[in-house]
């Protein structure tokens, strides 16, 4: 596979993985039809969804920028990609085997969604999975690293690094947007009740997932 092809496909993973963490209930959006619903307002599901986006937002910025900071050692950079895939790894087989929901997220009032956002994201490992990939499509900028000054790979992973976040939350929020106004339009809270459902094995085996193919293309 080429260059370009690679990146292209590296940029589309980052995509998909913020569709199915916007699908995931785990990310927050039932919270958003919840307070739509309590207080009867569709800007109470707005101003819901932005809160969940910011917090999530902010959660993958959090793990991406310290990898920026270490990329600038390029002459390092396969076995930081590695090392983020096997961390990436190790964390899926933890969640196969806890697979209870960390308690001090239910300790987080509602009306602080961001910060829950943030926290549940940093829980379930969603910017850690985005680590392997952000690195790869780093992998894949033509570069002179031997040539190129620290400060000058810096900003460029940096603004990696952002694109990397914004096109993955942009794509967590649709997702996850559009799922919770189909409820919360035609749907309502008793089938958000009875239809809740789990991912947290799909969750966990992605991760592994991810981790094995970042692996694999490794050279």
């Amino acid at each position: 596979m080429g260059g370009l092809e690679t990146t292209t496909a590296l940029w589309w993973a980052v995509v998909a993985s913020g569709i199915y963490h916007g699908i995931n209930p785990g990310m927050g959006w039932p919270l958003a039809v919840s307070a739509a619903l309590m207080d009867k307002s569709r800007n109470s599901f707005f101003n819901a969804l932005i809160a969940l986006a910011a917090g999530h937002l902010f959660a993958m910025a959090a793990i991406l920028f310290p990898f920026t900071a270490l990329l600038f050692l390029a002459e390092r950079q396969r076995e930081i990609q590695i090392g983020a895939a096997c961390l990436v790894i190790g964390l899926g087989v933890y969640l196969l085997v806890n697979r209870r929901h960390p308690r001090f997220l239910a300790r987080v009032p509602p009306s602080r969604l961001a910060l829950w956002s943030f926290l549940a994201a940093m829980a379930h490992g969603a910017g850690l999975m985005l680590v392997p990939i952000y690195l790869g499509i780093c992998r894949t900028i033509a570069t002179d690293a031997g040539h190129a000054a620290a400060s000058d790979l810096m900003t460029g992973n940096a603004k990696v690094a952002v694109l990397v976040a914004l096109a993955h939350t942009a794509a967590m929020t649709s997702s996850g947007g559009l799922l919770a106004f189909g409820v919360y339009r035609w749907l309502g809270l008793r089938f958000l009740s009875k239809s809740w459902f789990n991912l947290d094995l799909v969750w966990a085996l992605s991760l592994i997932l991810v981790g094995v193919l970042s692996l694999m293309f490794v050279h």
